[in-house]
């Protein structure tokens, strides 16, 4: 399986080796946003969930850290999220990640499509305890490169999502709250009108009250075509 490492502020390292990935979906607080949301998806001829907000099992392999996502069509896309990382004793890591879907495939269902590309995590996280006394004002924002045009595509707020402590009782419940799980969080509405099919994704996990930042990047390419 995936074994990710994290850098956190203090400049210590953690490891964490990925048994377990669930996808959250449709998991805004606010239930204009889940629409929204739900709205987005229909456009592209996705059917919206019998129950929300869900939850996707993914494969572990495709918890990465990577600059390139490799795809074999241009209808596939990123969404910013943060992940909550089950840590060794059991210690609670914050980081940010994109999940990278397959469109073309979400059509045909929402869970193949979640383990048809990867979800990206960064290389840098901050203990849960650390900012969770004021985790809804931490920032999360995306942005898609097309040719040389930057362009912000999500920006939002963790209270418009449902809160890390929501999954950790969720987790509990489940008996999933165990080193090696990552969840990922679900996402915030994109911008109308940003081209979500992009040459690559950015995305940005901050904390106000001390100027901090987490982020990644990474580039979309298309595979040749099948030979055969």
């Amino acid at each position: 399986m995936a074994v990710l490492t994290f850098e956190l502020p203090d400049g210590s390292t953690r490891e964490v080796d990925v048994v377990q990935v669930l996808n959250a979906g449709y998991a805004g607080r606010s239930q204009e946003d889940v629409a929204a949301h739900v709205a987005e998806l229909a456009e592209l001829g996705v059917p919206g969930p019998s129950v929300t907000p869900a939850l996707y099992p993914v494969s572990p392999y495709l918890a990465q850290q990577t600059d390139r996502v490799q795809v074999q069509h241009r209808r596939t896309s990123g969404e910013a999220e943060w992940a909550l990382l089950v840590a060794d004793g059991g210690e609670l890591l914050l980081t940010a990640a994109c999940d990278h879907t397959d469109r073309e495939l979400e059509v045909h269902g929402v869970a193949w499509s979640k383990n048809a590309g990867p979800d990206i995590l960064a290389g840098r996280a901050w203990r849960l305890a650390d900012v969770e006394s004021h985790i809804d004002e931490l920032t999360l924002r995306a942005w898609v490169t097309h040719g040389d045009t930057r362009t912000e595509i999500q920006s939002g707020t963790l209270a418009e999502l449902l809160a890390p402590a929501y999954w950790v009782n969720v987790l509990r419940s489940r008996g999933a709250l165990t080193p090696g799980t990552v969840l990922i969080s679900g996402t915030i509405p994109m911008t109308p009108g940003v081209d979500q099919f992009a040459d690559s994704w950015s995305v940005e996990l901050g904390d106000p009250a001390t100027g901090d930042t987490i982020r990644l990047d990474y580039d979309v390419q298309t595979m040749p075509a099948p030979i055969g």
